[in-house]
């Protein structure tokens, strides 16, 4: 069992300064108190984790809770902040970016606001991206929009020459808004900024549509992303039941990890088959997914497929792995093209006549404004990450964990992807609803 310590959050200094927030210290007076140091929430709630512990004498592993300190580190008045969005769009990159803005004002009264251009590409001269001011007029009313007022990009950039730009420019405080890579491009930055001893926060505030970032609940975007693929889907299920052997084929988010897929299928139940890149199926063969498909089509006539943009890349050859983008993930083949090639030929090898629509609505999904909960959750994300960035924290995420906001260190999360556990309770529920088998190929 690993101590406690492997989640504390590495800090520049002893905060010192009063906040100007006007917080209680004692409970029951009805008035919000600041968060103690020594407040931890329990990363493993289980009853079985809970007599590990107490078996091996040990102490459980903790996270520290997120929210306003009594004291700061950074003098505000003397404070310039700077936010970058990086990766690809996600919805509620702007509520973020409004609510940061917002937060450093009016409650910390930080002054200086700086805009970072189009990814970590803005905080390199020569690029020629100028910064943005960031006032609270100019970002009222951003959050009605999907999208970044920022732009964004792919690629790794001179960790040495983005934190030049940042001593540059006086910057104290780096908010970075991205997923896995963005992430690990933070904490390399942090990494430089404490070798050269400079007092500069790094803070990550993990944006990922597909919800694969390691240990947190959920990132933000991702609820927004199924809310709008619902209409979609039942708009595929319009057009199978529309014709005889109907099929529609409707591919979704999801490079590694298939959560949007799977919570489509769910808050959608018309969805007959959810194909995720955590699972391993084989098109052909007795037990294989268009065996399954036909048994659909025979029993109901008609048939809705959603499959996750990441899986099933083990049916293209190998040569298609070696490409890669500007962030190093590997471009996957189209699997919605090549299920729609195999379905019609599979049924007209069989003299079946079928008619197949496929889908693909990625990119407006991920354009979307943020719903009312991701709006909600974009909003205290990017409180805690002010709280915490004031008090002197670095190289820390700000994430839900248990239903509790906390600092994680960002080297822990970006250790790995979160993916799918077939074995839970979650896609155990993606089994009962869609009546897909719980395996698709031969034994």
């Amino acid at each position: 069992m690993a101590d406690k310590s492997n989640f504390d959050i590495q800090t520049l200094g002893v905060p010192a300064i009063p906040s100007p927030i006007n917080l209680s210290k004692t409970s029951g007076d009805k008035i919000f108190n600041f968060i103690n140091e020594n407040d931890r929430i329990l990363a493993d709630t289980s009853i079985h984790n809970f007599n590990t512990c107490m078996e091996n004498m040990s102490k459980p592993e903790c996270l520290e809770k997120a929210g306003p300190r009594e004291k700061l580190f950074f003098n505000p008045e003397k404070t310039t902040a700077a936010i970058v969005s990086c990766g690809g769009l996600c919805p509620g990159i702007n509520n973020v970016i409004r609510s940061l803005v917002m937060a450093l004002h009016y409650f910390y009264g930080v002054k200086r606001i700086i805009g970072v251009k189009y990814g970590y590409e803005g905080l390199i001269p020569e690029n020629g991206h100028d910064f943005m001011d960031l006032v609270p007029d100019k970002v009222k009313d951003i959050h009605e929009f999907g999208g970044t007022i920022l732009g964004s990009s792919r690629g790794a950039q001179s960790v040495e020459k983005m934190v030049d730009s940042l001593v540059k420019n006086d910057i104290n405080l780096l908010f970075t808004i991205g997923g896995d890579g963005t992430l690990k491009g933070a904490n390399a930055i942090g990494e430089e900024i404490e070798k050269r001893g400079l007092n500069i926060s790094v803070i990550g505030i993990p944006k990922t549509i597909d919800n694969d970032i390691d240990l947190i609940d959920k990132s933000f975007g991702y609820e927004t992303s199924f809310d709008v693929a619902s209409p979609i889907i039942r708009d595929a299920h319009n057009e199978a039941t529309g014709a005889f052997n109907g099929i529609a084929i409707v591919k979704l988010m999801g490079r590694d990890s298939g959560f949007i897929a799977a919570s489509t299928a769910i808050s959608m139940p018309v969805v007959n088959f959810a194909l995720v890149p955590e699972m391993h199926f084989q098109l052909d063969g007795k037990n294989g997914f268009l065996e399954a498909l036909k048994k659909r089509l025979n029993n109901k006539k008609h048939a809705v497929i959603v499959v996750a943009e990441g899986a099933g890349q083990h049916l293209f050859n190998d040569d298609s792995k070696s490409h890669k983008d500007a962030s190093g993930n590997i471009v996957h083949q189209d699997i919605g093209l090549l299920l729609k090639q195999h379905i019609k030929e599979y049924f007209d090898g069989q003299n079946m006549k079928t008619t197949v629509k496929y889908i693909d609505p990625s990119y407006i999904i991920r354009s979307a404004p943020a719903n009312a909960n991701d709006s909600l959750f974009c909003n205290r994300l990017a409180y805690h990450a002010v709280h915490g960035a004031m008090a002197g924290k670095t190289k820390f995420v700000i994430g839900r964990l248990n239903h509790k906001f906390v600092y994680l260190p960002i080297s822990k999360v970006v250790n790995k992807r979160k993916k799918i556990d077939l074995e839970g309770e979650f896609w155990f529920g993606v089994l009962q609803s869609t009546g897909q088998p719980f395996t698709m190929y031969d034994e």
